[in-house]
């Protein structure tokens, strides 16, 4: 059974349950499998040597999730050939290709974890109560070591763009 984070993060106030472990800087990068789309899935070792910018968000469908993929996305185009931007939510594979033609977004990668919830229980960020993936930021270097960790304690807040991104410049 995973283990159960309480007291961590919240939902409008409310209190909410995380589940996985709280991973640290410094820890290996836990492996997962997520869908690229509905047949075709995709691991940490198909990112291999690349520095790696994890942007998970509860649904792109929702105003702070637009704007902090639509974020990652401008970065993504100063970050060069290196880095790899990866949002993950369990948003289907059509809505999540539906939404980036919309959006104009062509740089950062969108990824589904709809499947078994395995990227957000191995990262600690699936929540119990609604089965979707809490807002965090994770930047894993060439080597699969967590350099940088954010997890929000509230849902509806954004994260620290700055942060996230002056991680990775540190590693480029």
């Amino acid at each position: 059974m995973a283990q159960e984070r309480t007291g961590v993060a919240t939902l409008k106030g409310n209190p909410i349950t995380l589940i996985g472990p709280e991973l640290k800087v410094g820890d290996k990068a836990p492996d997962f499998k997520v869908n690229k789309n509905l047949t075709e899935q995709v691991s940490l070792a198909d990112y291999a040597g690349k520095i790696k910018l994890i942007s998970v968000v509860p649904s792109l469908d929702t105003g702070v999730c637009d704007a902090q993929t639509r974020r990652f996305n401008e970065e993504a185009a100063k970050l060069g050939d290196n880095v790899v931007v990866l949002t993950i939510s369990v948003d289907l594979p059509f809505a999540q290709s539906r939404w980036c033609g919309a959006a104009g977004i062509d740089k950062v990668i969108t990824l589904s974890d709809y499947k078994d919830r395995n990227f957000g229980t191995s990262y600690g960020v699936l929540i119990n109560e609604i089965q979707l993936l809490m807002r965090s930021i994770f930047v894993i270097d060439a080597n699969d070591t967590i350099q940088y960790v954010e997890y929000l304690g509230e849902m509806t807040e954004h994260p620290n763009y700055e942060n996230a991104v002056a991680a990775v410049q540190k590693l480029v």
